[in-house]
């Protein structure tokens, strides 16, 4: 007797760099309904941009530069039973080619954002040099309006509020994707992951120790002139997204 297959659902979450991107993938890889895919177009990025990153040769060796095998490739990728949940991780930065249609509009899309400010201070830790087009904010902003057009109601979190309060935010944001909410995700194995995309050893030295999310602390930045002027460049985008923001009330 031949049975249906299961429907997948996709989800598309959204985040600039050095936010918690990484740690919200380790929150849904430790569903057991649900596989994660890392960053699936870092090498078309790169290959289209010709922009340096640490590990270039690794990504390249390792993901395809095409755009639209990158897309086919996460359409076919089976999953392993219960798992019905493909999460995918990407950056905003990344999309830097007119996006796919009919592939967007067969994605949930969720949004995580993080304070300009923040997010400077922490990518300058990592490269000597930053632009507000690094960052992707602008891009964030007209993936949600994207979205939006679709008449899809995409749920945005900011970082903050999740370090704040992980389950009340999780919670909130499985309710908005119309998913049972699962308490696996709150808390995860130390160490990385085969899912894990080839520059995790440049970039998840923190997440790699970790076992759940960190609790918010508030910090102060002595950001330089131009540092700044990429914060008041990026701060438009994050504040008509934060507005949108789900976990307002802790």
């Amino acid at each position: 007797m031949n049975t249906a297959p299961v429907p997948v659902t996709r989800i598309a979450m959204w985040s600039g760099p050095r936010n918690i991107s990484t740690a919200m993938m380790r929150a849904w890889e430790n569903r057991a309904d649900t596989a994660v895919v890392d960053e699936p177009f870092y090498a078309c990025f790169l290959t289209a941009t010709g922009i340096v990153h640490p590990m270039q040769a690794e990504v390249l060796a390792h993901q395809s530069s095409v755009w639209q095998d990158v897309i086919q490739q996460q359409l076919e990728k089976p999953l392993a039973p219960p798992q019905t949940i493909q999460y995918q991780k990407h950056m905003t930065q990344h999309m830097v080619v007119a996006v796919d249609t009919n592939w967007f509009a067969s994605l949930k899309h969720a949004f995580l954002i993080r304070h300009p400010a923040d997010v400077v201070a922490s990518y300058s830790e990592k490269r000597e040099t930053v632009s507000a087009s690094d960052l992707g904010f602008a891009q964030q902003k007209d993936l949600y309006d994207k979205a939006l057009e679709l008449g899809q109601k995409p749920p945005v979190i900011d970082s903050r509020d999740v370090l704040g309060n992980p389950e009340l935010c999780l919670r909130a944001l499985c309710a908005q994707l119309n998913l049972s909410f699962d308490t696996n995700m709150l808390h995860w194995p130390a160490g990385l992951r085969e899912s894990d995309g080839v520059w995790a050893d440049h970039w998840y030295n923190k997440v790699k120790q970790s076992t759940g999310f960190e609790s918010y602390t508030a910090k102060t930045f002595n950001l330089r002139k131009v540092e700044q002027s990429i914060v008041d460049e990026c701060l438009p985008y994050y504040q008509a997204l934060y507005e949108k923001r789900l976990c307002v009330d802790q």
